[in-house]
């Protein structure tokens, strides 16, 4: 039976549901509690898929027979080179097995074995006739795991790093990374952010550029920054950051703030601080998030400062709302915003990054089986499918410097923050999940926002989006790809660094680089590859870039700042920033 009450478009994320799929929602929940992440269905359908092609490609076997033998003898020749003489060629590249003493036998024959060994189990599952390119990645995902678990770099006996500090500690590594470890686990069972955390408070160490709380509804605080220069541009600029972690991650350390940035180049800024939603909060939807989220922000802007345009900007998920927003607005031939800025945010999810290992139909199922149940979705289940595919460097690296060298990674304000999560709401996640992951329904057109289709196509204010080099959230090609979906002047910048670093990163931190081009209205469309190609390379943070594009699209005559919310409209000041909701737990 279907699910018909006070449904989501996609039919699937409803509240009141029958009694027999309630069964089938508490067994899911119930089981995904007991499991990694990965659905054991998705697992065994692309076990099958897999092993189904694998047996009916005999071509493929005996290419990979061929491969295993050929590895097997370059291993012997290895061993054998140790009793006649040669030296040994260091191993290939990889992070792990960067040190000098992986090069010394026997650590350096493990090392190599090991490094065959992956290499084969990569060509293993991949480019088998046949296979679902989904089922593929999700094959080679699990694979990659298992072998990171046994990598002669994690285990304590075979890795000559931890073998030579213990010895030059006598031992006392390992009373350290035991130490390290009970920590971890008091920290984790108490629910309490990582050690070391505590040490970049919102209001002390971070989030401490001056404001004002001056709007405040169930799900956000709106944050207005004090002046920093005598006179500002007349147009505002709006901050939307993404609804799965805290704000601050745009107002960190003093050196490293994008608020402080902006507020310091002459801009009156204003930033959404999202609440953190409980299981009350079960039924907001995405529309919700849309509405009393970015909407009320510019209603209370609006307010503050009457008939000015608003230079509107969103970080990944935030960026994505306000598309989303912007292409709504205007529909409805609402033309309060002066530009667009999308930092590291999809608005094509084609190329989804690396969640796309965990979007399909059964695991969708699955995490809104443990939605339904609890009534939201942790950011810790979110940020665990990242964790899977890069468990790498994400975990297993992590564990082995604290747990069996007995040192912790430095904690920085960006480490602190990204532990300072928010939940999601079930059905607000789920809409989002199914309707942009899952049925891309933004770039086709087939979102709905107040019933009616949002269209990229119809935004015709200035664009300018960001995409990074190392991203494996949102792919820069992914980025780019607004490009084919709207036809305004679109001004698009390639940093170097990942979805973080390459995002939040002072001009005044050497060693940086972005590339930038501006496709004017209507122009003529490049692929990705040969845009990079053409696009200027400048040295430096773009923020630099940034601040210049949108003093070029604010009116040239500056003006005195304004007042801290507009009391006499019923925006007046409710206390000083970061606010009440960045502290909710």
């Amino acid at each position: 039976m279907k699910e018909t009450a006070n449904l989501p478009e996609s039919g699937s994320t409803g509240t009141n549901i029958t009694p027999y799929r309630a069964i089938d929602r508490l067994r899911e929940a119930t089981v995904a509690g007991l499991g990694t992440g990965i659905s054991p269905l998705a697992l065994g359908m692309a076990l099958i898929d897999w092993s189904a092609h694998l047996a009916a490609a005999p071509g493929k076997r005996m290419e990979l027979a061929g491969k295993a033998t050929q590895d097997a003898a370059d291993l012997m020749a290895r061993i054998v080179a140790l009793t006649v003489g040669p030296k040994t060629q260091p191993t290939p590249q990889d992070p792990r097995f960067a040190d000098p003493a992986w090069r010394n036998p026997p650590f350096s024959i493990w090392a190599h074995g090991f490094l065959l060994a992956q290499q084969w189990w990569q060509a293993a599952t991949s480019d088998v006739p046949g296979v679902d390119p989904h089922h593929e990645s999700l094959l080679s995902a699990t694979a990659q795991q298992w072998l990171d678990m046994v990598s002669p770099a994690t285990l304590p006996l075979t890795n000559p790093e931890v073998i030579v500090r213990s010895i030059e500690t006598g031992g006392l590594s390992h009373l350290v990374g035991l130490r390290n470890w009970f920590e971890d686990m008091a920290h984790l069972a108490a629910n309490r952010p990582p050690v070391g955390a505590e040490r970049f408070r919102p209001g002390h160490e971070v989030a401490t550029t001056p404001g004002k709380v001056v709007f405040r509804n169930h799900l956000i605080e709106l944050i207005q920054y004090a002046p920093a220069t005598e006179t500002v541009l007349a147009e505002p600029v709006l901050l939307v950051p993404a609804w799965i972690m805290k704000y601050y991650v745009l107002d960190l350390s003093p050196e490293n703030s994008l608020v402080r940035h902006l507020v310091q180049a002459g801009h009156t800024v204003f930033c959404l601080s999202w609440r953190n939603p409980t299981a009350e909060d079960r039924d907001l939807t995405l529309d919700d998030y849309r509405n009393l989220g970015i909407m009320a922000a510019v209603d209370a802007i609006s307010a503050v400062l009457p008939g000015q345009r608003i230079h509107a900007a969103g970080y990944c998920l935030g960026g994505t709302l306000l598309a989303i927003a912007a292409a709504a607005m205007a529909g409805a031939r609402d033309n309060r915003l002066a530009t667009v800025s999308l930092l590291a945010a999809q608005t094509d999810f084609t190329e989804p990054g690396d969640l796309a290992l965990f979007i399909d139909h059964d695991q969708l199922h699955r995490l809104e089986s443990v939605m339904w149940q609890r009534g939201y979705l942790t950011a810790d289940q979110m940020l665990g499918a990242f964790r899977f595919v890069r468990s790498n460097d994400l975990v297993w690296s992590r564990m082995v410097r604290a747990y069996l060298l007995g040192e912790r990674e430095p904690m920085t304000d960006i480490a602190a923050w990204s532990a300072d999560s928010t939940r999601m709401p079930y059905r607000m996640q789920g809409e989002y999940l199914r309707r942009l992951y899952l049925e891309n329904a933004l770039a086709s057109d087939r979102l709905l926002a107040e019933g009616r289709p949002v269209a990229l196509r119809n935004i015709r204010a200035p664009i300018f989006a960001v995409g990074t080099e190392d991203d494996y959230v949102t792919p820069w090609s992914s980025v780019y790809r607004l490009h084919c979906l709207c036809d305004a002047e679109l001004t698009f910048v390639l940093a170097d660094r990942d979805h973080l670093a390459g995002i939040i990163h002072d001009p005044a931190q050497p060693g940086s680089h972005y590339r930038i081009a501006t496709r004017r209205r209507n122009g003529a469309y490049l692929y990705p590859e040969d845009w990079a190609q053409a696009a200027a390379m400048h040295s430096g943070s773009w923020w630099t870039a940034w601040t210049d594009w949108l003093a070029h699209h604010s009116t040239k005559k500056r003006q005195a700042p304004p007042d801290m919310g507009a009391a006499a409209a019923g925006y007046p000041p409710l206390g000083d920033a970061p606010g009440s909701y960045v502290r909710q737990r």
